[in-house]
């Protein structure tokens, strides 16, 4: 058993959290360069927690800058245990509505100018992402989610694009009839693969501000209307992320789906051939099994 420590990836529109007790700005430094921005630290109702703007405070980072690799290695070296994602995304459905949130169980990656893998030549790994979301944290997450009141729906596949640009129409109407993705978004990929490699336990929490560019009735994605929807979903979300801690508890038992084992045996590459300074940067994220 150990102690539980939850850290909240906060997308666009959540630069902060409210309610940590001892909380201060930590500047952790990672082999991968710098994160986001520093990692708000403390406790909340006796459980600890850390907080990473993803895109960094004043939203300097755009959804291909974000320093991904730093951010999930600065979470696990700071002693994170279970990440929360949790992000702004449009939806493919109608019954996902602007304001609702889904917990995502399901990726299609689309990005191409990031890095994607703590792991490459002189140190080869291959961990499963068959099931990108951890199943307790995302249900933890649903709970949280109903208790306070927010409509949300349990299970969506997020189609994750490069980006800055939103959608082309055609784009849209194809992501949504010919691949069935629900929401979209530019920033969970390859941040979920990144937390698998890395042992973490990974969920996210999409949060709707509009319907993309494919339902007739909506038209192209309203700036000033997405932003008016961003603002009432960060309320939502700070109220979710305060109900984590009595839900997840300050102990913590192995994963029952095994996030915390995904490089049990996942590396390939004979010890004689590995790179010692790639097995010296992977010291947070694969120390147990390196």
């Amino acid at each position: 058993m150990t102690d539980t420590m939850i850290g909240i990836i906060g997308g666009s529109g959540l630069y902060e959290i409210d309610g940590l007790k001892d909380a201060k700005w930590v500047t952790v430094d990672t082999p991968w360069g710098a994160p986001s921005d520093a990692i708000f630290t403390g406790t909340l109702d006796g459980v600890k927690m850390a907080f990473l703007p993803r895109h960094g405070r004043g939203h300097v980072h755009s959804p291909s800058t974000v320093p991904y690799r730093a951010n999930i290695d600065a979470l696990k070296r700071l002693g994170v245990t279970d990440v929360i994602s949790v992000s702004a995304c449009g939806s493919f459905r109608d019954e996902m509505a602007p304001g609702d949130f889904v917990i995502v169980d399901q990726f299609i990656d689309r990005t191409f100018a990031r890095e994607k893998s703590f792991f490459g030549t002189g140190c080869v790994a291959h961990v499963s992402v068959a099931h990108p979301t951890c199943p307790r944290l995302g249900e933890i997450c649903l709970t949280a989610a109903k208790s306070e009141g927010i409509t949300v729906h349990n299970g969506g596949t997020y189609l994750a694009m490069e980006g800055p640009q939103f959608s082309t129409l055609a784009e849209s109407k194809m992501y949504r009839e010919s691949w069935g993705a629900d929401v979209i978004g530019m920033t969970n990929m390859p941040e979920a693969k990144l937390a698998r490699e890395a042992e973490l336990c990974y969920a996210s929490v999409a949060m709707i501000t509009d319907y993309d560019s494919w339902h007739p009735d909506h038209g192209e994605v309203d700036i000033n209307a997405l932003i008016a929807t961003l603002t009432g979903n960060s309320a939502k979300a700070k109220g979710l992320i305060a109900r984590l801690p009595a839900l997840l508890g300050a102990d913590r038992d192995d994963c029952p789906h095994g996030c915390d084992k995904a490089l049990e045996f996942a590396i390939m590459t004979a010890p004689d051939k590995r790179d010692p300074d790639l097995v010296a940067k992977l010291d947070a994220v694969a120390g147990r099994v390196l």
